[in-house]
């Protein structure tokens, strides 16, 4: 069993997560950090045998909670969503890079895989070139995607220190990560459309305006900081 622990944020994705679970290798731990669901998603996730923890509203909080929850045995903290759009059955191939030791970071790219049809709006492909041009100018690693299914060693996860509790945890630690020169690889990765539910961020324009605004305000507050 592979000393990897793996992060579920949810909110309301009682249509997937089992099968999210259920298709994940074996892996020694994995942790659904739930943000309080009132749909059955924490009784279907511990169904699919997960452990759930009350990880309170915030994508960032969630993500952060549940790599603290982590079983300490665990040297690599593998992040996805749960609505089914990742591919968790090729956890491997994100996990491998950090287990091996040759790398710090491994991101999946959508943008780069083989997505299928409507599984991505065109303003989530656009945010993902205009914040890698960006993070290329600042630091010059030009990433393609934001997507949630990545791979960190524990230990470089904590030295990054990561604060954002909502939608610009993701770009916090790639631009971290960037700025501290880790061994970083991005791969593409297959992406589908969401198992039911409606998304959190594209399903709306309210949940893209708020989305894209701690994007950006993340993005301004990272780049404002001294590079130690």
């Amino acid at each position: 069993m592979e000393p990897v622990a793996v992060v579920i944020p949810t909110f309301n994705e009682v249509d997937a997560i089992g099968r999210v679970i259920r298709e994940l290798p074996t892996v020694r731990d994995i942790i659904v950090a739930d943000g309080g669901s009132t749909d059955g998603t924490q009784a279907a996730a511990r169904a699919a045998g997960a452990r759930v923890i009350d990880a309170g509203r915030g994508y960032g909080r969630a993500c952060r909670l549940g790599a603290a929850a982590a079983d300490p045995a665990c040297h690599v903290i593998v992040f996805l969503d749960g609505d089914g759009a990742d591919r968790g059955d090729l956890l491997g191939m994100i996990a491998r890079p950090v287990l091996a030791g040759t790398h710090d970071l491994v991101l999946a790219s959508r943008t780069r895989g083989r997505r299928e049809s409507g599984s991505m709006q065109w303003h989530q492909v656009l945010a993902g070139q205009m914040a890698g041009v960006g993070m290329g100018a600042l630091y010059g690693v030009r990433y393609s995607d934001m997507c949630a299914f990545r791979a960190i060693n524990r230990d470089t996860l904590q030295r990054l220190n990561l604060q954002e509790m909502t939608y610009g945890w993701n770009i916090e630690m790639q631009m971290k990560a960037a700025r501290a020169r880790l061994r970083i690889l991005e791969l593409p990765m297959p992406y589908r459309c969401r198992v039911g539910g409606q998304s959190k961020v594209a399903g709306s324009l309210s949940g893209t305006l708020r989305a894209g605004g701690k994007i950006i305000s993340t993005f301004v507050r990272v780049a404002s900081q001294p590079r130690g």
